[in-house]
C-alpha cells in the first residue's frame, strides 16, 4: 500500500462523520449537496458564514437542522436597528445579596448562533460580534470570557432589500469564511417540501449525527491535512491575480488566503484525505473570495459580480503539477 492510500485510509472516518452531517441537512433543507456541503465544510474549517437570499428558502432552518444534527447549543438573534451590543454580548448585573456585579452571558454564548438579517443592527452592534468571531472571546468590563468550542457564527442577509439596512464594512465582511446562497428548490422538490411542512415537519424528528466532540475533532484533522508548498503559492498567486485586477476597487487580503487552504483542507477531508490537491482549493474559491472583493463602480454598472471574476482568475492562474 503506498503512503498517499495510507493516508487516504486514515481520513475515512472524518469523511463518514462529514457525509453523516450533510445528508442529515438534506432531510430538512432541499438545497444543493454542494450548497449544504459547503456550509459543513465552514464548520470543520472553523469558520463563519454568510447566507445571502430571498426570504423563505429555509436559512432559518438550515442554521437549526445544522445544531440539531450535531447536538450542539443554539441560539438565534433577529438584528434590529435598536440593538445593543450587550444584547449580543452579556453584560454585568449588580447583585445585590452579594454585593458585587455578576456577568450574564448574551445569546453569542452558544456553539452556534444565527444572526438573522445582521445588516439591520447598527454598525456598533455589528462590531460587537468582531471579537467573538475572529478570537472566539468576549471581553466585558475588562474581563474576558471564552467561548467554547465549536463556535460559529452564520448570519443572513436579504439581497434585495437594503432601506433601513448597514451594509457590513469590508473589515467585517472579510471576518465571514464564506457566503453561499440557497436558492429556489426544483419543482419536484419544492412540491414535496410542501407536503412534508404542512404534514409532519422533518426537522421536529431531526435527530443527531454527530456531537460537539465529533466536529472538534474534525477541525482538529482538517487542520493537520498535508499542503506543499507549490499550493501554498498557487493561492497566494490567486490573490495577487485580483489584487492587480483593474475592474477591482479591492482585491481578497492575506486573511483571505487563509480561509481559502482551511476550507480546502476541509474538503480534502470530507474526501477522505489527509493531502490537499488543487481541485479543492478550485471547488471552494468562489464561495470564499467573492463576498471579499470590491468591484469598482464601472465593473459594478456592467452586472459583473465577484463569482465572475474569481471563476476567471481560477482559469487564468497556472494550476501546479
Amino acid at each position: 500500500m503506498s503512503k498517499a492510500d495510507s493516508q487516504r485510509l486514515e481520513s475515512i472516518p472524518a469523511a463518514e462523520t462529514i457525509r453523516a452531517i450533510v445528508d442529515n441537512l438534506a432531510r430538512v433543507v432541499h438545497a444543493p449537496d454542494e450548497t449544504l456541503s459547503l456550509c459543513v465544510l465552514c464548520l470543520v474549517s472553523e469558520g463563519h458564514l454568510i447566507l445571502e437570499d430571498f426570504p423563505g428558502v429555509g436559512k432559518t432552518m438550515l442554521a437549526k437542522a445544522l445544531a440539531r444534527s450535531l447536538d450542539v447549543s443554539f441560539s438565534r438573534m433577529q438584528f434590529t436597528p435598536d440593538l445593543l451590543p450587550s444584547d449580543v454580548t452579556g453584560v454585568n448585573v449588580f447583585n445585590q445579596r452579594s454585593n458585587e456585579f455578576e456577568f450574564r452571558p448574551g445569546p453569542v454564548f452558544a456553539n452556534l448562533l444565527l444572526v438573522d438579517e445582521i445588516n439591520r443592527a447598527s454598525p456598533k452592534t455589528q462590531a460587537a460580534l468582531l471579537e467573538c468571531m475572529q478570537e472566539q472571546q468576549v471581553t466585558t468590563d475588562g474581563v474576558t470570557n471564552l467561548l467554547a468550542r465549536p463556535f460559529m457564527v452564520m448570519a443572513t442577509q436579504n439581497p434585495i432589500e437594503y432601506e433601513g439596512t448597514y451594509p457590513l464594512p469590508e473589515a467585517q465582511l472579510d471576518r465571514f469564511t464564506m457566503r453561499i446562497a440557497i436558492g429556489y428548490p426544483p419543482l419536484s422538490e419544492e412540491a414535496k417540501m410542501l407536503t412534508e411542512q404542512t404534514a409532519d415537519p422533518p426537522l421536529d424528528a431531526l435527530e443527531p449525527v454527530a456531537n460537539a466532540a465529533d466536529a472538534i475533532a474534525l477541525a482538529d484533522d482538517a487542520k493537520a491535512v498535508f499542503v506543499e508548498e507549490s499550493l501554498n503559492r498557487y493561492v497566494v498567486a490567486l490573490l495577487r491575480a485580483t489584487r492587480g485586477d483593474s475592474r477591482l476597487y479591492l482585491g481578497a487580503s492575506p486573511r483571505a488566503g487563509i480561509a481559502i487552504l482551511r476550507v480546502a483542507k476541509a474538503r480534502a477531508l470530507a474526501d477522505g484525505r489527509s493531502y490537499l490537491e488543487p481541485d479543492d482549493i478550485k471547488a471552494v474559491a468562489a464561495a470564499v473570495l467573492a463576498h471579499r472583493l470590491i468591484l469598482a463602480p464601472e465593473a459594478r454598472s456592467t452586472g459583473l459580480t465577484g463569482e465572475q471574476i474569481v471563476r476567471e482568475t481560477l482559469d487564468k492562474t497556472p494550476v501546479p503539477v
